[in-house]
């Protein structure tokens, strides 16, 4: 009979490779998408142009996009919607300027 050694980890030591799973589970499951060539993106505090612009992207970005909202009707080089991603806690860029190669929603819709 064989006997396999199984390695326990203490609570803290566990609960940080529980933690570093979930976040590389995470970040592998957002998709990134590039920003239109050329532009320097608005970000905005919120789904819309009367939101205050909170930072603006640089050329050659892509984004994560976390989730998809309703808002200001958009204008860009991808077309013209009504869309917005979300790209971090707070944080909106119009879809109209991110290559997602859909008119339509990619991500799940944002919750209130």
């Amino acid at each position: 009979m064989s006997v396999d050694r199984v390695d326990v980890l203490g609570g803290g030591e566990e609960k940080a490779a529980d933690a570093a799973v979930t976040m590389a589970a995470t970040a592998a499951a957002v998709p990134y998408y590039p920003v239109a060539p050329g532009v320097r993106l608005n970000v905005r505090s919120g789904p819309g142009t009367s939101y205050p612009i909170i930072k603006v992207l640089s050329e050659g970005i892509r984004v994560a996009i976390y989730c998809q909202t309703p808002g200001t009707r958009v204008t860009g080089p991808y077309g013209t919607t009504n869309i917005w991603d979300n790209i971090a806690s707070g944080e909106y860029v119009s879809d109209a300027y991110v290559r997602t190669g859909s008119d339509g929603y990619v991500r799940p819709r944002c919750s209130s």
